[in-house]
Order: structure tokens, then C-alpha cells, then sequence
């Protein structure tokens, strides 16, 4: 399902993932296997509603780890990055916390709140990283291991961090590119809907540095999605030419396919992120593609990091980044895709 597109360290870090799910996938069934020998199926089927419920798989201290993410309000890729950090905090015996703030410096208090609050473990985004320089070094001086997650991959060894878990944006931005250049594009605008947050700029740049037509970026405030709308319906009525509109966002999605059809504008919208909406747009062919960076293996592979390098000394990546995207997604995945968008968890 899906098209990776991959270079050397792309193809290192998977590979690292891959060994990370199968370190998971031995544990769930060491667990499912020891329910068989004692008293069968209902006994695995018990431990299975316990660790979604919160009851540990393991016999591990019970410790804290806290979230701190960039979001703002209802963000549906900050549920499905929750959702697998969840997963895994029930399965390592984790107490698990999150909070979040769109707004830096306050985003970067939050952090602080967390080591004051004596957390065992925090893993951070880092979509503006100059100010949330001074709280992470706060963290690791106090002795904080600290994982950052989605954004910020080229600040994270700087700041300390012990790995970072998500898609190098660069990398994205080159694969949708490339697919724009198969599908014979010639002109895109690329939809940048939050002031200052680097992983968007990096997107639009590596789209830039592939494809072979014209991008042109267009600012838009993308907590007002009617300005949103009207933004890029204006764009497209001045510009009949262009044949691509590129979101950073599977919200923006549906916006961009109304923006067109009130622009009167054949341009074709392809997205960053996923979720069910545009999972069902892919299906019916409202959205060309989608570039999934997984957020819930995120989220997941963020809290098993933090509690096998506390358990275990072991260290995912070996301090490289662990990357968990690109992956073009299409009408023919869209089927299959809806069941895990339904639940929340692609």
C-alpha cells in the first residue's frame, strides 16, 4: 500500500523502525502466547482489553513521560500522534501527559511546567525551534531524557535530544515532486498555513527542488479557514494556469477543493497528512494523493523510545533520526486506508 521514496538515510532509518516494530511485535506476542499455555484464547483476549485499557503489559516502574506538541485546537494529526503514544504509555506501564500550545512561547512554559514537574521523559515538537531552545536545554541539564517528534529534526542533536521521530520534510516535499513531474504538472501553489513553523517551509523547498514547473508559495492564516478559501479561490482566479494545489495539511484538503471548483479552476489538490475526510475524498478522486508521514507510529515509536532506553539502555536509530515517512498514498490505497482513518489511527 503506499510508494516510499527513499534515500540512503531514509532506507537506514527505516530499516531501524522496521527492527523497532518487530522489538513490539515479539513482546504483544510473548504476551498472546503465554495466554495460550494457561488457560487459551480468553486469557490472550484479557490481556489484550488490558493494555488498551491502560492496564501495563510490562512490570516496569510506573513512569511519567509528558507531550508538548505545537497544536493548536483541534488538531485531528495531533489526535492520531496521541492515540499511539497512548498505545504504547498503556503497554509500558506509563503515566502519560499531554499538552500543547500553536504559540512558541508559550508551547516552550509548557516544557518548563514539565520538568518542574519532575517527568521521566519528554518528547517535544519543535516547529519553531529558536524558542524552544532555552526549555529543552533546561530539561536535559536537569537530567530529562528528551525525544523530539514531527518537527524539528535538524535541532535536535544540537539541543540534546536523544533521537528524533518523524519524516524528514525535505525528503516529503522532494517525493511530491516527483510525483507531480509523473503526473506531467507544470505549475503548483504550495499552501503555507502557519506563519514561521520550519517543517512547512521545508516542504514547499523540497517540492521546489524536484519538480520541474513553477511553485509559488501563498501565505494564509489557517485558523480562519473562510480566509483560507478565499485566499486561494483568488489565487486560482488570477492564475489560470495553475494546475496543482499543494496543502501542508489534510484539513486544508477539502478547502482546497472548494477554493477550485468556486475558482472555476481545474488544479488538482494533493495533501500532506491524512485523515478520514481525506481518505474518502481519495477514494472518490477529489484529492490526487496524500503524503502520510504516520503520525500515530509517531507518537508510539516517541513513548517505546523513552521506555526502552530507561529499561534497556537501547537506543532506536542509535541517535540517527527515525523516520516514519514519506509514503504516497493513493486512490487504489484509499480502500483500505479507511479502516484505520475511521478509528483514528492513520
Amino acid at each position: 500500500m503506499g510508494r516510499f521514496r527513499r534515500n540512503r538515510a531514509t532506507a537506514r532509518a527505516t530499516r531501524t523502525a522496521t527492527a523497532a516494530a518487530v522489538l513490539v511485535s515479539v513482546g504483544l506476542a510473548s504476551v498472546g502466547l503465554a495466554g495460550c499455555s494457561s488457560t487459551g484464547g480468553k486469557r490472550a483476549e484479557e490481556e489484550r482489553n488490558a493494555a488498551v485499557s491502560g492496564d501495563a503489559a510490562v512490570g516496569t516502574p510506573r513512569w511519567k513521560i509528558a507531550m508538548v506538541s505545537h497544536s493548536g485546537e483541534g488538531d485531528t494529526f495531533w489526535d492520531i500522534v496521541q492515540s499511539g503514544a497512548k498505545q504504547a504509555a498503556a503497554k509500558d506501564n506509563i503515566e502519560f501527559h499531554y499538552s500543547h500550545d500553536k504559540e512558541a512561547g508559550r508551547q516552550a512554559q509548557l516544557v518548563k511546567a514539565a520538568v518542574d514537574n519532575d517527568v521521566d521523559g519528554l518528547i517535544v515538537s519543535l516547529a519553531k525551534p529558536d524558542a524552544m531552545k532555552g526549555a529543552i536545554k533546561k530539561a536535559v541539564k536537569a537530567g530529562i531524557p528528551v525525544v523530539t517528534v514531527n518537527s524539528g529534526q535538524d535541532k535536535s542533536e544540537e539541543y540534546g535530544a536523544l533521537a528524533h521521530i518523524g519524516q524528514d520534510e525535505v525528503l516529503a516535499g522532494e517525493a511530491v515532486g516527483r510525483e507531480l513531474n509523473e503526473r506531467g504538472r507544470k505549475k503548483a501553489v504550495c499552501l503555507l498555513h502557519e506563519q514561521g513553523n520550519v517543517g512547512h517551509e521545508e516542504r514547499c523547498r523540497g517540492v521546489r527542488k524536484t519538480f520541474d514547473g513553477k511553485v509559488r508559495n501563498l501565505h494564509a492564516d489557517g485558523t480562519n479557514m473562510p480566509a483560507v478559501e478565499s485566499s486561494l479561490e483568488a489565487e486560482l482566479q488570477s492564475d489560470r494556469e495553475i494546475d496543482t494545489v499543494v496543502t501542508l495539511g489534510a484539513p486544508f484538503a477539502p478547502t482546497a477543493v472548494k477554493a477550485a471548483e468556486g475558482a472555476g479552476s481545474k488544479a488538482e489538490t494533493v495533501t500532506f497528512d491524512l485523515n478520514d475526510q481525506a481518505a474518502r475524498e481519495l477514494k472518490d478522486g477529489s484529492i490526487g494523493f496524500a503524503v502520510d508521514q504516520q503520525p500515530y507510529l509517531q507518537g508510539y515509536e516517541a513513548v517505546d523510545l523513552l521506555w526502552l532506553e530507561r529499561y534497556n539502555a537501547n537506543m532506536l536509530g542509535g541517535g540517527e533520526p527515525v523516520l516514519t515517512g514519506p509514503q504516497i498514498l493513493t486512490k487504489k490505497d484509499a480502500s483500505t486506508l479507511q479502516k484505520y482513518t475511521k478509528r483514528g489511527t492513520r
